[in-house]
């Protein structure tokens, strides 16, 4: 498999499959194809993908006949970040897996301590992509890379975390100090990523983004 990303803003992954290559995917991915392009919709999702409050099926394009074209398109303004999974396993926000090989892939992460499920902005379920070769996910806003040594710990606003390699441990502590909780304005709670391993934050994500323009709707009593 070959693949282009195409764009900003909005960028798409444009992928070039030989003959019998299979390509994964959430419903509503796709932008465009070449005709000889087959769709199978699955439920290899599970479940667990259902409590997640993501939808349980999948689609699984295969390219029939000869090579074949495909685009998948990010659903936000930022970037699409290539991940080999071959290496290890990931973790990502539930939101964040747009497309990738067949041979990766996809389950539920549940994370490992309470706090982090109750506090930690994107719930208690996370995406997991493992097995072997390469996987899209969406970036929100600029994609910023952090390699983390053995014990080193970075605090990252909650909704600035994108996903990390599996050997990273994810914490949520309260902000210090009652003043600084209620006058600060940087929220109740922090992420701390602890290495080793690699980190990937996002600049601009959604849930900030709805905060920003909330103050700008007319409310329907105006």
């Amino acid at each position: 498999m070959q693949y282009n990303i195409i764009g900003k803003p909005f960028p798409v992954v444009e992928c070039q499959l030989s003959s019998g290559e299979k390509m994964l995917t959430e419903g509503g991915s796709m932008v465009w194809m070449s005709a000889n392009m087959d769709m199978d919709t699955t439920s290899a999702g599970g479940l667990g993908r259902f409590f997640s409050g993501e939808s349980i099926f999948q689609n699984i394009y295969t390219a029939k006949g000869g090579p074949g074209t495909i685009a998948f398109g990010s659903s936000f303004p930022g970037e699409i970040a290539v991940i080999d999974v071959t290496s290890g396993s990931w973790i990502f926000q539930k939101s964040a897996f747009l497309a990738s090989e067949a041979s990766v892939s996809l389950s539920v992460h549940f994370r490992k301590k309470l706090g982090s499920g109750l506090f930690g902005g994107e719930g208690f379920i996370m995406q997991k992509l493992s097995g072997s070769g390469l996987a899209f996910v969406e970036i929100d806003g600029t994609l910023v890379e952090r390699k983390l040594a053995p014990g080193e710990k970075l605090i990252v606003d909650t909704g600035n975390v994108a996903g990390f390699t599996e050997g990273v441990d994810m914490d949520i502590v309260p902000v210090k100090g009652l003043k600084n909780k209620l006058l600060g304005g940087e929220g109740l709670f922090n992420t701390i990523l602890t290495g080793p391993g690699t980190v990937l934050l996002q600049t601009m994500p959604i849930s900030s983004v709805a905060g920003a323009i909330r103050p700008y709707i007319p409310s329907g009593n105006a």
